[in-house]
């Protein structure tokens, strides 16, 4: 255990070493300047301080409230030596965070008696503070692992999704990528960009409530097998909705609302501006930039600039202004993740769970079914 002693008497302060050290557990750190002593207990965590009231420069009980300002000392048993016993010093030296009080007075007997409880009181303290340190780290731990649970859970979700709709699974990482791009181009709070990410993947679960024969049809749509597909943004949110997990409503939020245009003419309420909830504004970006993208059996993928153009196009129309400027304001960042999808993992700067790395779900489908499907099923 390690003892702060400061007092501007020699005669004081060796005695008071030699009767703490007879403990061979103490360590007695001695000072006759307060301010130095200030110094060292910043960058040395004691475990109990014993501090003179009368002192030049500081008295002690400017320097008991100095030290209480330190993190590490707010439970520290710190006590005040004086003779002074005025009712005056002893409420300021209260006031100012001290533990108690040492009379120098006290004949040898009762000092030690009363320097080893005071001993035993710091090591009860630093006990309790270790078991509580300890137990903050395993709830941290705890609640790491559950986020890192949670994320992965969705994500699988998402892919159980994305499986019936599309050939390959990097779909539902590189939507959630470039949502989390957006979304920290926007300013959003760092927790909250992360919760996008982990929502985004699942705007479309409604879609597992469309037939096959319909979301897989080959051949054109007529008009009420269209009005189908457009659906899953309502069922999404009845899938999602009324959760009481903060995740999982902002996924429902998304769920609904990724296809609301900025400009009123999107489904399935019709919303309009600022009214479409923020999370599903940044992810009709990243969704129809995807699409736009990626190549189907139906389609080729559209280059980057022609897609970028494409985007920036329908600013304010389609969608919000404020969203196609934090998308381009992330342009490397954002063909970075498409680089990711096609293999060259090495060559990106950020993070990636292993999880989110997903192999092509190849589905059995009959190629000439493949073949047709339309391509306004991924704009849906």
């Amino acid at each position: 255990m390690d003892v702060l002693v400061v007092d501007d008497s020699r005669t004081a302060l060796a005695r008071l070493k030699r009767l703490l050290e007879q403990d061979r557990q103490v360590t007695a750190a001695i000072f006759r300047d307060p301010l130095p002593a200030l110094d060292e207990a910043r960058m040395r965590a004691f475990d109990l301080v014993l501090v003179d009231y009368t002192m030049p420069g500081m008295d002690g009980v400017a320097f008991v409230r100095q030290l209480r300002a330190i993190q590490h000392y707010a439970q520290v048993p710190i006590v005040m030596i004086t003779s002074e016993v005025s009712d005056t010093v002893r409420l300021a030296a209260l006031d100012a965070g001290a533990t108690d009080f040492l009379d120098k007075r006290l004949g040898r007997v009762e000092m030690t008696v009363r320097l080893r409880n005071l001993v035993r009181l710091a090591s009860a303290v630093r006990r309790l503070d270790d078991q509580a340190a300890q137990l903050a780290g395993e709830v941290e731990k705890a609640v790491r692992t559950l986020r890192e649970r949670e994320a992965e859970i969705i994500f699988r979700l998402s892919l159980a999704v994305e499986y019936r709709d599309n050939d390959t699974g990097d779909h539902t990482w590189r939507v959630a990528r470039y949502s989390q791009i957006m979304a920290e181009a926007l300013g959003l709070d760092p927790d909250l960009c992360r919760r996008v990410y982990l929502a985004a993947p699942l705007h479309d679960v409604g879609k597992v409530a469309i037939p096959d024969g319909v979301l897989l049809k080959p051949g054109r749509l007529d008009d009420e097998e269209f009005a189908l597909i457009r659906t899953h943004a309502a069922i999404g949110k009845r899938i999602l909705g009324g959760s009481s997990c903060a995740l999982i409503g902002l996924a429902a939020e998304i769920a609904e609302a990724h296809h609301e245009r900025w400009d009123g003419g999107g489904y399935p309420l019709g919303l309009s501006g600022e009214a479409i909830p923020l999370a599903a504004r940044i992810v009709a970006v990243a969704d129809v930039f995807d699409a736009l993208t990626t190549e189907r059996p139906y389609k080729a993928a559209m280059p980057l600039d022609e897609a970028r153009a494409s985007i920036e196009a329908e600013s304010g129309r389609h969608f919000d202004p404020a969203c196609v400027t934090a998308f381009l304001s992330r342009w490397p960042d954002i063909v970075a993740v498409g680089a990711t999808a096609s293999g060259r993992l090495r060559d990106v700067p950020f993070r990636i769970e292993p999880w989110a790395r997903v192999p092509a779900l190849p589905r059995e489908v009959p190629e000439d079914a493949e073949a047709g499907i339309r391509q306004q099923h991924e704009a849906a």
